[in-house]
């Protein structure tokens, strides 16, 4: 300990009896020299005394599955910007191939005092049991952007999902298109599950009716992903498929077009999102524009009002989302 109070003393340029002054409160210490000495302890990694610790003290954590798909790094740069205009620090937290978990990033920021963390396409539960329940106890402020299942009595943000497959099918249907399928992310992740109802109402006919079945693919988020369930989808009749994701949605068209379909003469694809370079891809893509900027600054709200001992309300706040119509979409077109 002494040689990291002599790193604090060094970083502060001050002495190391100076630093135990500023660490046991002591009367007839400049207010600079006590502002150098606490930056010193945050820049080290030390606690600052009770006396010095404010709620805005602690770091931020940004908990997230991913950086692969772009929607993730999207809202990581929209609730950043929101957090550090209130002058709050951020550390990104995500998945690594060697096996670094939600749970060991919970655990590093509880050891910070973290002031808050937002999760983003995930859930607190996967901090696991015990980080879960330490950070009930010790109520730390909680976020879930777009979350992954059911989180009652956490703050929450998230595109309204329905509301989004709704927007697709509507689309597709006003092209003339009545076979529809639609390819989700892995069974239980709630987002998907919100389309797949929507997705229901949509095209059964009745309680009974179970053909909606054989249009519907679970696979997880990725190219690959999609571009497998398009060719079930495909050997199912259909004209028009609505994707869970963008990454989902290129491998669709990828697969459509390698078996000689063409997109959207032969089959209309939508996808979800609207990820950077959607546009600009062949064919642009016809998809479902999350509000990310509005979902980031929700998220921060509800943040910052728990970290200042302020209520929130305990019911999701749905945002809505927009459909952005490009060419890889058209009208259906009778095969011979």
């Amino acid at each position: 300990m002494t040689k990291r109070l002599a790193d604090v003393a060094a970083f502060a340029g001050v002495s190391v009896a100076t630093v135990r002054r500023v660490l046991g409160d002591k009367p007839g210490i400049a207010p600079a020299t006590k502002a150098a000495v606490l930056t010193a302890l945050d820049v080290f990694g030390l606690n600052r005394p009770a006396k010095f610790r404010t709620a805005k003290d602690g770091l931020v954590g940004l908990v997230v599955p991913d950086l692969q798909n772009p929607i993730f790094p999207a809202l990581v740069e929209a609730v950043s910007i929101g957090l550090v205009k209130l002058g709050l620090m951020t550390a990104l937290c995500t998945r690594t191939a060697d096996g670094v978990s939600e749970a060991n990033y919970i655990e590093l920021l509880l050891r910070r005092d973290v002031a808050g963390i937002v999760f983003i396409g995930g859930s607190y539960a996967d901090a696991g049991p015990e980080y879960g329940k330490e950070l009930r106890e010790r109520e730390i402020p909680l976020v879930l952007v777009n979350a992954a299942d059911e989180n009652d009595d956490v703050a929450r943000v998230s595109v309204d999902d329905e509301a989004a497959a709704e927007q697709a099918l509507a689309h597709l249907a006003s092209l003339g298109h009545e076979r529809i399928g639609l390819i989700l992310g892995p069974e239980g992740h709630v987002p998907s599950a919100r389309k797949l109802g929507a997705y229901v109402r949509h095209v059964r006919s009745s309680p009974e009716d179970q053909s909606w079945r054989e249009l519907v693919a679970h696979v997880h988020f990725s190219m690959e992903g999609g571009g497998v369930a398009m060719g079930r989808l495909l050997a199912q009749g259909v004209t028009g498929v609505v994707c869970a994701s963008d990454a989902l949605a290129l491998g669709a068209i990828r697969t459509a077009r390698r078996r000689g379909f063409a997109c959207p003469g032969d089959v209309s694809v939508v996808g979800f999102d609207d990820s950077t370079y959607m546009s600009v891809v062949e064919a642009p893509l016809t998809t479902i524009r999350q509000p990310v900027r509005a979902m980031g600054a929700a998220a921060v709200k509800l943040l910052d009002a728990q970290i200042n001992g302020q209520a929130v309300p305990g019911e999701e706040l749905l945002l809505e989302p927009e459909l952005i119509v490009r060419a890889s979409t058209g009208p259906r077109r009778p095969r011979a």
